[in-house]
């Protein structure tokens, strides 16, 4: 089989109405728009917020709240328990780059407490949770806040 003879399966397909071919059609004069008004005209449709004149929805309901998405600080969270798979002693936002731990060595880094650990590490980041530095600093290792 080639891509070229790929088909619809039966029955899947419609054809086409083609409107506006006479009045056998069933289809002809008006097409199926009816006769005068806004939606018998070339251009008209219908948004999905308009409601004919009346006041629509989104304006009767009260604004509620805010959006701070602006000025909000998107941590990347990596858990305790993935600190060890790096294999290496000293672990900073590059080296969890490279280990696929986190998207960017860029954007701000949180430790979470999820999870043992057991190596003594040096863990750079720019947050940690007050569990994840004590399990850090209870294995022997140095948890420093970027």
């Amino acid at each position: 089989m080639k891509l070229g003879e790929l088909k619809p399966s039966a029955g899947a397909t419609h054809s086409k109405k083609r409107k506006g071919r006479g009045p056998g059609s069933g289809l002809g004069k008006t097409a199926g728009r009816g006769h005068n008004g806004y939606h018998s005209r070339s251009g008209s449709k219908r948004r999905p917020w308009f409601e004919g004149g009346q006041m629509p929805l989104q304006r009767q309901l009260p604004m509620r709240g805010f959006s701070n998405y602006k000025f909000r600080n998107e941590f990347q969270i990596v858990n305790v328990s993935d600190l060890e798979r790096c294999g290496v002693k000293e672990i900073d936002p590059f080296t969890l780059k490279e280990n696929g731990l986190i998207r960017s060595a860029l954007k701000p880094v949180k430790v979470l407490a999820n999870g043992d650990i057991s190596k003594a590490l040096k863990v750079t980041a720019t947050a940690f949770s007050e569990a994840a530095s004590k399990k850090i600093k209870d294995a022997g290792g140095e948890a420093i806040v970027l």
